[in-house]
């Protein structure tokens, strides 16, 4: 059974920085494509960023490129999403997902079988 557990959420101010990680509990972590979403005040989950299996694709949404980064650590089962120049419109919770039946990583939420319970991320100006 896959279980995923997010940190490093929290308050920061707009222009700062958090890196969250999401530790994966289970087997073969190393099989499995990787994805941040998160959900918006209001709003609908959202795709922000996914990882290959190994790590040899990346995906962003368009609303955070250049200023987010997905990396993964298969020897420690991690996946970690480094955001820089945080807006106040990427306050949300975010969510690690995992799927393993897709080749390359997917930005549709539905493909993804497995999720963690979240965490907030807040930025105020």
């Amino acid at each position: 059974q896959v279980q995923l557990e997010e940190s490093g959420g929290g308050l920061v101010q707009a222009g700062g920085s958090l890196r969250l990680s999401c530790a994966f509990s289970g087997r073969a972590f190393n099989i499995y494509n990787m994805a941040w979403f998160h959900q918006p005040p209001g709003k609908e989950r959202e795709f922000v960023a996914a990882i290959r299996w190994d790590g040899g694709s990346l995906d962003y949404a368009d609303s955070v490129k250049g200023r987010f980064t997905i990396s993964r650590d298969n020897a420690n089962n991690r996946v970690h999403l480094q955001m820089n120049s945080l807006k106040p419109e990427d306050t949300a919770v975010y969510y690690c997902a995992a799927d393993r039946r897709a080749f390359q990583p997917q930005t549709d939420a539905d493909q993804y079988a497995f999720w963690g319970q979240g965490t907030q991320v807040t930025v105020y100006s």
